[in-house]
């Protein structure tokens, strides 16, 4: 990269009952390569009284604190808020949906799903029972069982809460179907995936950061340098 097309910087974004612990295995790679990454924790995991909005605010806020561009990636519920908030994100250059909820104005991670919309969401949706066998299919073991002692509960409000905006109409966007994933159906990532300008596919379970981080670095380098040209 130039100085007039410098490479930009990867904000990642995690998704429900995680933090931005997730990312740890997959940033050293990232950066040995020459990349400059960003993490933000957001306001729900943890947060009983935190909605969608509040973690779309906390990963704008994260954007515009970055000098130069920025390519974003969205794991699962993470997409929500990132399509939110990259509908008035300044330097954004691209988006990364990984197994993630692409949603569109007006629809909720719960609506995604078909599920009734609670009028007053209140609490916190637990752990999932067996979050190993969900999240972290191919992760090694010791490794899974650890990943899982770190969760912790998502807020009701964050699945509930409807996208006022989505970005991704405007920013280009990348779809990474992972085709083994227990957590967010196929089908409902190939659906997603019609949304975005291009597909990758990787033969992974729900947290290719963790069970295959080489070859997950290696496509996010890939997907950043083609968007920054």
């Amino acid at each position: 990269m130039t100085a007039d097309n410098p490479r930009p910087t990867l904000l990642l974004v995690h998704g429900a009952w995680h933090g931005s612990w997730c990312w740890d295995r997959v940033r050293p790679l990232l950066e040995d390569d020459g990349w400059a990454t960003r993490t933000v924790d957001l306001p729900s995991a943890g947060g009983p009284d935190a909605g969608l909005h509040d973690d779309s605010r906390a990963v704008l806020a994260e954007m515009e604190r970055i000098d130069g561009p920025v390519v974003v990636v969205a794991h699962s519920y993470g997409g929500a808020p990132v399509s939110q908030a990259l509908a008035s994100a300044p330097g954004v250059a691209h988006a990364v949906y990984v197994a993630a909820f692409q949603l569109d104005a007006g629809e909720s991670l719960l609506g995604q799903y078909g599920a009734p919309l609670p009028e007053e969401p209140h609490g916190v949706q637990p752990v999932p029972d067996d979050p190993v066998h969900l999240f972290y299919g191919g992760v090694p073991a010791a490794e899974a069982e650890e990943a899982a002692r770190r969760l912790v509960p998502q807020s009701t409000r964050s699945f509930a809460e409807t996208l006022t905006g989505a970005g991704w109409h405007t920013v280009p966007s990348t779809y990474v179907v992972c085709e083994q994933d227990r957590a967010l159906p196929l089908q409902n990532q190939e659906a997603m995936a019609a949304r975005a300008g291009a597909v990758h596919r990787l033969a992974s379970h729900h947290s290719p950061f963790l069970s295959a981080p080489g070859e997950f670095a290696a496509l996010l380098a890939k997907i950043a340098l083609e968007a920054a040209g």
